[in-house]
């Protein structure tokens, strides 16, 4: 499912560094020395991106990875300053798991995952990362579970319910759960 492009003109995004790390490619003369970056932009209303940049001098590599995050931005739908349910999701050996957190729990997060979550505006949350810790990875996986996030109106539309509807249902299953 193809989510359309959100156009970063008109939001003001703010850039997160995650990584910066130094990579060298040996060739006839020695080694050249390159920059590669993860930078997080968002809004702290819902749209999040992801960029990766790589350049011979740090500055330029983290331009070029805020360009390529403000390409690559997404809206999350929040339901009151958390997730509308729960995800998970892989990237490459790193699974991460995001869960619905309680009004003033707060993030509960590693470092891969925090700056993704907070540059979206979540702030309370609960996750989980199984696998490898690769920064890099562990933010893919993070977008890709923020991705896959779907709103209580969408979902209800989906089942042919209205909000309220839906509302319901998982009251009364909730219910059922805590009786057994």
């Amino acid at each position: 499912m193809a989510k359309k492009q959100i156009n970063s003109e008109g939001l003001e995004l703010e850039e997160r560094i995650v990584q910066i790390n130094r990579v060298s490619k040996v060739v006839k003369g020695g080694r050249r020395f390159s920059f590669s970056t993860m930078v997080v932009v968002g809004d702290g209303n819902g749209h999040v991106g992801v960029g990766m940049g790589k350049a011979a001098e740090v500055p330029d590599a983290i331009r070029k990875g805020v360009e390529a995050a403000k390409k690559n931005l997404i809206f999350v739908p929040l339901a009151r300053a958390t997730v509308t349910h729960e995800s998970e999701a892989e990237y490459s050996a790193t699974k991460v798991r995001l869960i619905p957190a309680a009004p003033g729990t707060g993030v509960i997060a590693g470092r891969g995952v925090r700056p993704v979550v907070e540059a979206a505006g979540i702030k309370d949350l609960l996750s989980k990362r199984y696998g490898s810790n690769n920064p890099v990875n562990v933010v893919k996986a993070t977008f890709e579970a923020l991705r896959q996030m779907k709103s209580v109106d969408s979902t209800a539309k989906e089942r042919g319910l209205t909000r309220h509807e839906l509302r319901q249902r998982r009251m009364v299953k909730s219910a059922i759960k805590q009786e057994s």
